[in-house]
């Protein structure tokens, strides 16, 4: 008796999603046309949305679809095309140790925060950190509402009460950094949208941002893409959302003071340490969260305050006194977003940088981002770059803080 199809990963190259949304009833309708390559059946991470239609290659395929899988039954070889036509209210992905993942509603409009396994809730993809592609986004929504997705606005325009945004990534993005912000935003500063009642302190927080990329660009390398935004919502947030060439704030983080802003640079360094060199599994999380935590440290030294030396003092003593049983090199899951990580990941730095030397440090780090430009990464790939492999180990794969 035959068996059951064997139902595959395939390898997607590009996502195009033509999507709909009516903030008022948070329902989204969408067509998403993946550009893919593989063998055999394939099934797809998607949420509980009601489909109308597969195609593959523009003809009907057989499919199933239930608790977050979409199953296609169609005998593809190579290249092809898989079209997805949905419907309904989305829903952010549950997880076990980060609460829900994904699209998620705002008091008025809507946020993507999708890391680390949230984007099935909006599209139908293969959600996997190691995959990339590259993403044409085209939202319609309501003509007050602003829509900021990732990459460059490369279209737009207005019919009847509705406006529709076209974006598009040409640098390959992992899915959990797609993304969709939409609400009644007004541009304070280029390429920085904010309610309009946080229109001056938000300029004013934010005011150092174009400075900061140029003391990122000299130390890291130069930015990896060809547009940077930043969103602050009218709603509060516990922790700002990463994206690729976007980063998204709560109101809450906004208090014209700058009191926020090595949360700033946090979001912004990101945008080389886990968007251009994303990772291969999400093991190596202090390749992200560590060097983004050290370039907090780095802006604090080049902005005139406390150096990059007196905060790994400061991080090193809140270590001590901290449970020491995880390693920050292949942390289990429940710990991959532990601030231990990435302060740990932070110190891990600081401790190569006293060791190499100023020129040499901030020459490994160029010399990482330039040759895995959006590429990914693992922590043995860091390690083989850097040397001094007795160091690292030390501080990457001993529970004992050194």
């Amino acid at each position: 008796m035959a068996g059951k199809p064997d139902l595959r990963v395939v390898t997607v190259r590009h996502y195009d999603l033509e999507l709909d949304y009516k903030p008022h009833s948070a329902r989204l309708s969408g067509r998403a046309v993946l550009t893919a390559a593989g063998d055999g059946p394939f099934v797809l991470d998607f949420g509980p949305f009601h489909i109308a239609k597969v195609l593959v290659n523009g003809k009907p395929a057989r499919y199933t679809h239930r608790a977050g899988k979409l199953r296609v039954q169609a005998a593809v070889r190579g290249e092809f095309t898989v079209e997805v036509r949905y419907s309904g209210k989305p829903q952010p992905v549950h997880t076990r140790h980060w609460g829900d993942l994904g699209w998620d509603e705002l008091t008025d409009g809507a946020i993507v925060a999708s890391q680390p396994f949230g984007a099935p809730s909006w599209f139908p993809c293969v959600d996997l950190v190691s995959q990339k592609a590259t993403y044409r986004i085209s939202m319609t929504a309501p003509s007050p509402y602003t829509v900021v997705c990732n990459g460059v606005l490369v279209d737009g325009h207005v019919g009847g009460s509705t406006t529709t945004w076209v974006y598009s990534s040409t640098e390959p993005m992992a899915t959990y950094l797609a993304s969709v912000q939409i609400g009644q935003y007004v541009e304070v500063a280029p390429r920085v949208f904010a309610p309009a009642r946080l229109r001056r302190a938000a300029a004013f927080d934010f005011a150092r941002q174009p400075r900061m990329i140029e003391v990122f660009s000299s130390l890291f390398g130069p930015y990896p893409f060809a547009d940077y935004s930043v969103v602050i919502t009218d709603d509060e947030l516990e922790v700002p959302i990463e994206a690729q060439g976007l980063s998204t704030f709560g109101a809450n983080h906004v208090d014209g003071r700058r009191g926020s802003e090595r949360l700033v640079a946090h979001e912004l360094a990101h945008q080389w340490f886990g968007n251009s060199v994303g990772i291969a599994a999400w093991e190596h999380i202090w390749l992200n969260e560590g060097f983004a935590c050290y370039a907090e440290w780095l802006w604090s030294e080049a902005s005139g305050g406390p150096t990059a030396e007196v905060m790994a003092a400061r991080a090193r003593t809140l270590l001590s006194v901290l449970p020491q049983d995880i390693l920050i090199g292949s942390p289990a899951e429940e710990h991959w977003f532990d601030d231990r990580v990435y302060k740990r990941g932070a110190l891990t730095l600081h401790a190569l940088r006293v060791e190499l030397g100023d020129d040499s440090f901030f020459s490994l780090l160029r010399e990482w981002t330039s040759r895995h430009r959006h590429g990914t990464v693992t922590t043995e790939d860091f390690v083989s770059l850097a040397g001094h492999r007795d160091l690292l180990n030390r501080w990457l794969f001993a529970p004992k803080l050194p």
